[in-house]
């Protein structure tokens, strides 16, 4: 099953994505955005930007979680990925959207 784009309104009626995985699981969620097409232009820039490694950002929490963030080429953060117990669980989700990202369909399910 191929990776997705899950395009969203939130319950404050702003949109947001989330970039699932074949098997469903979240590997990036985007901000919030108070234009549909924004949250669409972020995709576009996931689509974009997701097969260059450069373009990742490793970082750790204050809990010493590793987790990334996908920015791009003006340094703007795109999306950020949930908190890992381990690096190497966190280089797998930005395999995950290197993978999934440049190809993924989107399942727009805000209703607009």
């Amino acid at each position: 099953m191929a990776g997705k784009f899950e395009l969203k309104k939130s319950p404050s009626g702003k949109f947001m994505f989330n970039l699932k995985a074949g098997n469903g699981q979240v590997i990036l969620t985007s901000e919030l955005y108070n234009e549909k097409a924004s949250a669409e232009n972020g995709i576009a820039s996931v689509k974009k930007n997701s097969a260059d490694d450069a373009r990742f950002e490793r970082k750790k929490s204050k809990n010493d979680e590793p987790y990334f963030v996908l920015t791009a080429t003006n340094g703007q953060t795109i999306g950020k990925s949930e908190m890992y117990t381990t690096t190497a669980a966190m280089e797998n989700g930005i395999a995950s959207v290197k993978t999934n990202g440049p190809t993924a369909a989107i399942d727009d399910t805000t209703a607009a």
